[in-house]
């Protein structure tokens, strides 16, 4: 509170504890002026099998998109790396043709986490994308024998290509963290969004995961990557884990012996 005892005497601020104590978290983009009318935003997060870093972090190494903007927010977690010589930020827009993709390096601060997303759904809405895929992991143990992956979308999304024969997520499953988070805003909004959502193993890394998303995102948004390191890796990470596997069983079976 602010009080002009009068034009002589000083201007005197007031804080209470509460206002003392609030912290700002709201997010914003930076530079604030622009705009990414009709474009489509690709983002995805640490979650199972790391799917949706693991997806983005490939399309930026193989698309190698024009750094555009910056996401701060008191969220943030302090943590900064660098790339090729340079800074690389917790959250970055990168433009490629009709895309746009969102890398999300670190995950916000833990109790942030929910209004920062929805800070960031706002944004969104607010700069003119036309539409939202998000990219996120399904326990490779639902697995059965019609498909690699599952889909879900908000209502106002329509599906196209190879997604109007795709099969949308069983009812019942529950989707968890941020994608889901995304999703349920933009349904309350009425905006066009959809999370592809590959089967990953929910223990470790799983390149064949991302290659299966970005299989279907390159279909969509009609650019050509090549996943084939992908399969490769994760070729040797499943060779690797069969091996260990084997000699995990031996080892118990000799105590039999």
């Amino acid at each position: 509170m602010i009080y002009h005892d009068s034009a002589t005497m000083p201007t005197i601020t007031l804080f209470n504890r509460q206002t003392f104590n609030r912290r700002v978290t709201e997010a914003e983009i930076i530079p604030a002026n622009i705009r990414f009318d009709g474009l489509s935003l690709i983002t995805g997060f640490h979650g199972i099998g790391a799917t949706g870093y693991g997806t983005v972090k490939y399309l930026l190494q193989q698309l190698k998109p024009e750094r555009v903007a910056f996401l701060d927010t008191d969220a943030l977690t302090p943590v900064a790396t660098t790339s090729s010589g340079r800074i690389t930020t917790p959250f970055e827009i990168y433009r490629h043709q009709d895309i746009a993709i969102l890398k999300a390096e670190v995950s916000p601060s833990r109790g942030d986490e929910i209004s920062f997303l929805r800070d960031v759904c706002r944004i969104i809405i607010a700069t003119g994308f036309k539409e939202l895929a998000l990219i996120g992991g399904l326990d490779s143990s639902l697995k059965g024998e019609d498909g690699a992956f599952r889909y879900v979308k908000t209502s106002n999304f329509e599906p196209r290509g190879l997604l109007k024969d795709s099969k949308i997520l069983e009812d019942d499953r529950i989707i968890v963290g941020p994608v889901a988070s995304m999703l349920n805003y933009m349904e309350i909004r009425s905006f066009p969004a959809f999370a592809i959502l590959p089967y990953a193993s929910p223990s470790r890394v799983d390149p064949r995961a991302s290659a299966d998303a970005l299989k279907i995102i390159s279909e969509l948004y009609g650019f050509e990557i090549d996943v084939d390191p992908l399969i490769r890796g994760a070729e040797e990470m499943e060779s690797q884990t069969a091996i260990e596997e084997t000699r995990t069983r031996s080892g118990a079976d000799s105590i039999y012996t």
